[in-house]
């Protein structure tokens, strides 16, 4: 191969700059620091963007999560599916409940959870489904209703800020949404999450479990007509409350998330197209009933075809300048999992195949043509 002058190319970047500097300077100076006008403001955009009738901001996805469990009553005696592949805030948010984490095994081709597996596990005492939609590209929902057809449904669409399924939006799929804002998301408020919801009853107690059980929000204690007022507390609740500051940066970035997302979606046509040639690479599939969030291209490594194992091959990508992640991890492998539910790497056996042979490959707005080429030719030259 001729001579090509190595790059550096990070695996994420988030994409902020001066419209989000200018963005923070209303709170900053108008005082109003903690969740107020900006984080209103955030959750009608992403409320309507994905057509919900509720949406709260949060400190992050996991505690998004975390609500809609206490939102939903789990506890104690309860079980709650989950995917063994996902990140672990999926099944440690269960942990926090007192509820009973039961795994089930994923199909590598999506990389989400497999419905014929769901059905396998439910019992008498699963009291939610967490589907995860993951690396943006949103769960069969369609089947897993079919297979638990009167169970709730939270989505795990941290990833999927955007993505649709059959013509829906994520975050309006199941009973509950649950979305996040970490800078390796396609927006990003910093740290920050999203609730939402299509059910009046689970809204009203997610809208107070956030903040502390108040019966009222600060917004209308500071506004009200009787300064003396403070909330009753119905129920025990969180300080889950995204800042204004962040609510600012999320208003600006909500008005970006389309372009992100068809960006991002062009590069990875690029790269299916480009990489098909390369017999050792199971790329992302497509399904044109889907629209991904292309939080990030996972392919998976066939090791009994590739030049070298997945850690070998990452290895020499970072070498060349290029970052990669394995997908995720399969949280059953994991040593808390492990010695807590007495669990072998043998049991979800496409959870650890994905665990030991997925591969992230850099797919962010910050990148440039130069970018994607070099790494389909660093890719090809293994």
């Amino acid at each position: 191969m001729p001579n090509i002058k190595q790059r550096n190319i990070p695996i994420s970047l988030p994409v902020t700059g001066e419209d989000e500097w200018q963005a923070i300077r209303e709170p900053l100076m108008t005082g109003w620091i903690t969740s107020g006008p900006k984080v209103r403001a955030f959750e009608k955009m992403f409320a309507d963007k994905h057509q919900v009738k509720h949406a709260f901001a949060v400190t992050s996805a996991t505690t998004a999560l975390h609500l809609a469990l206490v939102a939903l009553d789990v506890g104690p005696g309860d079980e709650v599916i989950v995917p063994a592949f996902t990140w672990v805030a999926t099944a440690n948010v269960v942990r926090y409940c007192g509820a009973t984490v039961v795994f089930v095994d994923i199909n590598t081709t999506t990389f989400n959870i497999d419905p014929s597996d769901v059905a396998k596990k439910i019992t008498v005492n699963t009291k939610a489904i967490i589907p995860v939609h993951l690396f943006g590209l949103c769960a069969d929902m369609d089947a897993i209703k079919n297979v638990a057809p009167n169970i709730p449904l939270i989505e795990d669409a941290a990833c999927a800020a955007g993505a649709m399924y059959m013509g829906n939006y994520a975050g309006g799929l199941g009973d509950v949404g649950c979305f996040s804002f970490h800078p390796r998301k396609s927006i990003t408020t910093g740290e920050g999450g999203m609730v939402t919801t299509n059910n009046d009853e689970l809204a009203d107690k997610i809208s107070k479990l956030r903040n502390h059980g108040a019966e009222i929000s600060e917004e209308q204690r500071h506004h009200g007509p009787r300064p003396y007022s403070l909330p009753d507390f119905n129920m025990l609740g969180f300080n889950y409350r995204m800042t204004d500051l962040q609510g600012a940066v999320g208003v600006v970035q909500m008005g970006k998330l389309d372009t992100f997302i068809d960006e991002r979606a062009n590069w990875a046509a690029y790269y299916n197209d480009q990489l098909k040639s390369i017999d050792w690479l199971e790329l992302p599939s497509i399904n044109t009933n889907y629209k991904r969030g292309w939080q990030s291209y996972v392919v998976l490594v066939d090791e009994s075809k590739s030049p070298k194992s997945r850690n070998e091959i990452m290895e020499l990508l970072q070498e060349k300048g290029i970052s990669t992640r394995p997908g995720t991890h399969a949280v059953h492998m994991l040593n808390y999992y492990k010695e807590l539910m007495e669990l072998n790497d043998d049991d979800f056996s496409q959870a650890k195949l994905a665990n030991n042979c997925s591969m992230a490959i850099p797919l962010h707005n910050r990148m440039v043509e130069e970018d994607y080429e070099y790494i389909v030719k660093m890719l090809k030259s293994l």
